[in-house]
């Protein structure tokens, strides 16, 4: 029947006179398209074309969480203050600074054709759902436009641009001052205590596999609820599974039926400053650039920002050299922030990713080299598994530090193109047999047959360990016989070698002073009698976390060490007193807020989603359920990241494990998956926080992936616009 009422259509459209109406042409499109959704509610969305698949995929997207998905927007376009009021100007012009809504309308109409019809069709599928669904206010875009999917192209968190400091921009562009040395100094203490961004991306050949087919690991570490799960196909050779962000039209992380691809965040230097020498001519500004002076490049924007119930503008100078945008002020001068700044290429990079069915066209794949904030872990049906350390890296002359801002008059600090694929630090089978990255040097991420550091430039990677690194290579050191669920349980092993370094010397410690120290006679044999492992039930865990905390937030960083060497340190060569002195603030931090140290990590470590906020507000007297699993911080691979600014007592998860995937490649694709939480935004969704208890038992589900199993946990078919 709907197939002889859409060829009517298109019969009267042929005959008739008068143009489609916009509304018209979503209607007719949305007949090419049906989503399933399963037994867990993750939409399976089956189109004729991609285009069709797009439109779809974020209607359903829209479904599941319009909130976010316009929040992303909302963000990346540059118009965050209009919501947020004036404390946000400074991420809108850090947008407007790299591009304005006139370049992204530029990038668009300059898009390939095919790339264009996926564009149309992410606008044209957030407008049917707002058009179908009247009772949904966005907070700002009420329409969404083609363009704006250049503003988030790559898929990352953030991308590269969030690590540009707004901060900094307001003191240049409010005051024109570099940011006060007391300001940069919180800056840093505030990076040095954020819970650890990144991701695990562990591949296993079928050498070591029980089935003898490779296996990947997909476990990105990211915001709560910040990506959903999604299942996208069409007739044109689409058939993607995998994590979604909010608003964005591919697959980020996950597999189609021959290769799976993990992103885990890089090391390699894709960002660089340019100090600018600024000389003001008859009223103009120029900058040095060898002998020459070139003309600053200089424009105006006017931003909105919200005001009470009323809306301000203010207006601000933007100012570019050929090496990017002026960002900041270093040494009294204007400096420039350069990064990959390609949206086109990168969405096309995003998008063409998910549709290769081998290495050499993923290797291909790679050659657009625009995946800049990036390492790849893969793996493949034929058997194959690499990694790839970053993809967009440029050349530089290695006598500069580009550590540090570079002089942006010499025309010999300029990037000298990009490094082919081929240069940079890429493995590929090794003998070992696995791969992995945890955001961890390179240069150990296969054992013996790993890339050596003397063979790259030193603006490929640091060569810096975390625990995380160090706890995947114990694991994975001559183990084999993998099935998915054995994966799956590795990924989630309790041992968190960060205590083992940093424990022992607080027991010793105490043991050479306990007789000044009596009260701590019986927590230290707690934690003496410790496996280092994390468990809800473990009352150490509780006493080594508050510890540790501490020490990170309170204890005097060694110079030129990173993170991993500061816990060393304050295990090993600590004085005694600070050790025994911090262990005795834990205690009376535990005692304060719960009357006894004996707290069981479980009943400190919670996980809770009260509603479909983005930042949840927690709340001790509400229901929440206990989390066995610990912070990447300590190494633990299954990470559980908190925020500690909530106003409560017990500490409520925010990031870490958030979409999870263990993926078998054969001649059939299988894999299990994990959503934190749920696939749904909604509170009143059966499918909010279905998944909430699996994910605190390391319950994974079958993911559906071939028709007959969809149809089989089928809970709801039904097209975009039609009634559920």
């Amino acid at each position: 029947m709907r197939i002889k009422i859409f060829t009517a259509f298109l019969l009267f459209i042929s005959c008739s006179e008068t143009e489609p109406t916009e509304v018209e042409l979503w209607e007719a499109q949305a007949e090419n398209i049906t989503i399933i959704r399963d037994d867990f509610g993750v939409p399976h969305i089956y189109g004729k074309t991609d285009a069709d698949a797009v439109f779809g995929l974020l209607y359903a997207q829209c479904e599941d969480d319009f909130n976010r998905v316009e929040q992303n927007y909302i963000w990346a376009t540059g118009r965050l203050a209009e919501v947020e009021g004036e404390d946000a100007l400074y991420s809108d012009l850090r947008a407007k600074l790299f591009m304005t809504e006139e370049e992204a309308k530029a990038n668009y109409e300059n898009s390939p054709e095919w790339l264009k019809e996926l564009c149309d069709a992410f606008a044209d599928g957030i407008n049917y759902y707002l058009y179908t669904h009247p009772e949904v206010q966005p907070k700002l875009l009420t329409r969404f436009e083609p363009w704006m999917s250049m503003y988030f192209s790559e898929g990352s968190i953030g991308g590269d641009i969030e690590r540009i400091s707004t901060r900094k921009i307001k003191s240049f562009y409010e005051s024109g001052m570099e940011l006060p040395e007391m300001e940069v100094l919180q800056l840093k203490k505030e990076e040095e205590m954020a819970e650890p961004q990144g991701s695990n991306g562990i591949a296993i050949s079928g050498d070591l596999t029980e089935s003898g087919n490779a296996m990947l690991l997909i476990n990105p570490h990211t915001s709560f609820y910040f990506r959903g799960e999604v299942h996208v196909v069409s007739e044109e050779g689409l058939n993607a599974y995998g994590a979604v962000t909010w608003g964005q039209f591919f697959v980020y992380q996950g597999f189609n039926e021959k290769t799976g691809w993990m992103h885990t965040s890089t090391y390699t230097d894709v960002m660089d400053e340019f100090k600018e020498t600024i000389v003001k001519n008859d009223g103009r500004l120029f900058y040095k650039y060898g002998e020459e002076l070139r003309p600053v490049d200089s424009s105006s924007v006017t931003l909105k920002y919200k005001d009470g119930d009323g809306m301000k503008e203010k207006t601000f100078p933007m100012y570019r050299t050929h090496h990017g945008p002026i960002t900041h002020q270093v040494d009294d001068q204007w400096t420039a922030s350069a990064m990959m700044w390609e949206p086109v290429k990168a969405l096309e990079q995003s998008y063409i990713r998910t549709k290769q069915d081998g290495y050499d066209g993923f290797r291909k794949m790679m050659d657009i080299r625009t995946n800049s904030s990036n390492n790849t872990v893969y793996a493949d049906a034929e058997g194959n598994i690499a990694y790839f350390h970053g993809n967009f890296v440029p050349k530089r002359d290695t006598i500069f530090d580009y550590t540090e801002p570079v002089d942006g008059s010499d025309p010999k600090t300029d990037w000298q193109g990009l490094h082919t694929v081929d240069e940079n630090i890429l493995v590929l089978n090794p003998e070992n047999g696995w791969i992995q990255n945890c955001n961890s040097t390179p240069y150990t991420s296969a054992l013996e047959f790993s890339p050596k550091r003397e063979d790259y430039p030193n603006y490929m990677s640091r060569d810096q360990e975390n625990f995380r690194g160090i706890h995947a290579i114990e694991l994975l050191t001559g183990r084999s016989g993998y099935t998915l669920d054995g994966l799956i349980e590795m990924a989630h092993d309790p041992y968190l070698p960060a205590f083992e370094a940093l424990i022992p010397g607080l027991v010793t410690a105490y043991n050479e002073n306990a007789k000044a120290y009596p009260e701590l006679q019986e927590p230290i044999e707690t934690l003496q009698e410790w496996d280092f492992a994390t468990s809800e039930e473990s009352i150490a865990m509780t006493l080594a976390h508050y510890y540790g905390t501490l020490c990170y937030s309170k204890a005097e960083r060694p110079e030129g060490k990173y993170s991993m060497e500061w816990v060393a340190y304050w295990g090993d060569e600590w004085p005694d007193a600070q050790k025994l002195d911090m262990f005795q603030e834990a205690l009376s931090q535990l005692q304060n807020d719960f009357g006894t140290w004996k707290m069981p990590w479980g009943e400190v470590n919670r996980y809770q989603r009260l509603n479909g906020d983005i930042r949840q507000a927690f709340n001790d007297e509400k229901p929440s359920i206990p989390i066995g699993f610990a912070s990447g911080r300590w190494g633990a691979l299954a990470a559980y990241g908190a925020r500690y600014d909530n106003n409560t007592k017990k500490i409520y998860g925010t990031r870490g494990n958030s979409f999870v995937a263990a993926v078998e490649f054969g001649e059939k694709v299988k894999a299990k998956t994990m959503l934190a939480g749920g696939q749904s935004g909604d509170p009143e969704s059966p499918h909010f926080n279905d998944q909430a208890q699996r994910y605190a038992d390391m319950e994974f589900k079958d993911a559906a992936y071939y028709k007959d199993d969809v149809l089989k946990r089928a809970e709801v078919t039904y097209k975009p616009g039609e009634k559920k």
